[in-house]
């Protein structure tokens, strides 16, 4: 059964009644007329050589109330560009695609970097910063939700749950965010529940001052890409197009939304998705990576935010103080499975804290190397002050290949 506690600065809405959310779609029509909600799917075409995209797309095309779906395809040519735009030539009120890797969405890009934005860094931050901005140039949603597209349990309902907070005419919050247990015949969801939970646990008690972390302590699943915010924030955030995406849209929420206008929502009593291999050896690859991606983005948020990061503590006492803090995190974990008659295998489960910890190092030292980082993808009011027409250029280019594809075809 879920708990209804309220703890931290932000409201926690709780599934309390798995089939209250029926009612709340029933409603959804009626929202959207004054509020209309766009949705942005980011997606590999690897995306679709499994099975979890299609229950996806099954569930999607029963939501009536959605006014745009922009799906952004990366690593793509063009006969898979074509094959994904027939998948959903019958999705209700249309899907644009807009395909990465074509020449004018490239072109685009260009022009962006030319002036002086940082545009050409590769990643699921991009795809939703490409997402977002074809949105905010077709002017007509006032909500943009992010739905990640290797969701295998996935159920329309969750879409509902995760936009209607902003819908609802008694709440009126600017931002959600998902959050949900993650298990199938074990535990999983190993980055947040081993790395990024300890991190910040021995990073307040390493003494680091920042409201920040307090802030980030209170997200249940800090690494949830469900999140839904209104087109007016969306417009002023920058993004970061690494793995550190989800971390550093919290540090820009943080500082622009008041904690009484964000909520986390529980969104279902089991999720899975796509698992990404440990990468032990390789720093660029896997949990590895993104283990040392999102420390980076907690060490840039803390200090956004004012926070101070000595180097001792960061190179350290950090890494010492995470180890103790995950392998005590481990035998919690092994107790809770136990409970729960789920499999636990502990040794392999130390054996990624030892990966994450060296993740934590590598991530401190690159801090130290660069301290500015890799540079965010600019707020789309900063690319409209410096490109007057980039709404106009970003629109034309994502629907050029739409155009081209049709005429093909008819």
């Amino acid at each position: 059964m879920a708990d209804f506690q309220q703890t931290g600065s932000i409201t926690t809405l709780h599934c309390l009644r798995p089939e209250a959310w029926l009612k709340l779609d029933q409603e959804m029509p009626r929202l959207v007329r004054k509020r209309p909600v766009g949705l942005v799917l980011p997606a590999l075409y690897s995306e679709f050589e499994n099975p979890a995209i299609y229950n996806i797309i099954k569930e999607l095309e029963k939501v009536d109330w959605i006014s745009r779906t922009v799906l952004v395809l990366s690593q793509a040519d063009r006969d898979q560009y074509e094959e994904v735009c027939g998948l959903f030539s019958r999705f209700k009120g249309g899907i644009t695609v807009l395909w990465r890797e074509s020449e004018p969405v490239q072109e685009f890009l260009r022009t962006v970097n030319d002036a002086g934005l940082a545009a050409k860094i590769p990643g699921k931050g991009r795809a939703c910063w490409l997402g977002m901005g074809y949105l905010l140039a077709k002017g007509d949603c006032e909500v943009i939700a992010f739905q990640d597209c290797d969701i295998k349990t996935y159920h329309r309902r969750m879409l509902t749950q995760l936009v209607y907070p902003l819908l609802s005419t008694r709440s009126r919050f600017e931002f959600s965010k998902a959050y949900y247990p993650r298990f199938t015949r074990q535990l999983n969801g190993r980055l947040t529940r081993l790395m990024l939970t300890p991190l910040i646990q021995a990073m307040t008690e390493a003494g680091t001052l920042s409201n920040f972390l307090c802030y980030l302590e209170v997200f249940r699943y800090g690494l949830a890409g469900e999140i839904a915010m209104d087109a007016g924030l969306a417009r002023t955030m920058e993004v970061a197009p690494d793995w550190g995406l989800e971390i550093s849209t919290l540090a820009e929420v943080h500082g622009r939304v008041p904690a009484s206008r964000v909520c986390q929502v529980d969104l279902c009593d089991c999720y899975d998705h796509k698992h990404q291999p440990v990468s032990p050896d390789d720093p660029d690859a896997g949990l590895h990576r993104m283990a040392r991606e999102v420390a980076l983005a907690v060490f840039r948020g803390v200090s956004k935010h004012g926070g101070v990061l000595p180097s001792e503590l960061l190179q350290t006492t950090l890494p010492l103080s995470y180890r103790r803090l995950a392998v005590e995190m481990t035998a919690r974990y092994s107790a809770d499975a136990e409970m729960n008659g789920l499999d636990y295998d502990l040794h392999g489960e130390l054996g990624e804290v030892e990966v994450f910890a060296r993740a934590l190092e590598e991530a401190a030292q690159e801090l130290a190397e660069h301290p500015s980082g890799t540079p965010s993808l600019p707020s789309w009011d900063r690319v409209e002050d410096a490109l007057p027409d980039a709404y106009e250029q970003l629109a034309a280019a994502a629907e050029l290949e739409h155009a081209w594809l049709e005429k093909a075809t008819a």
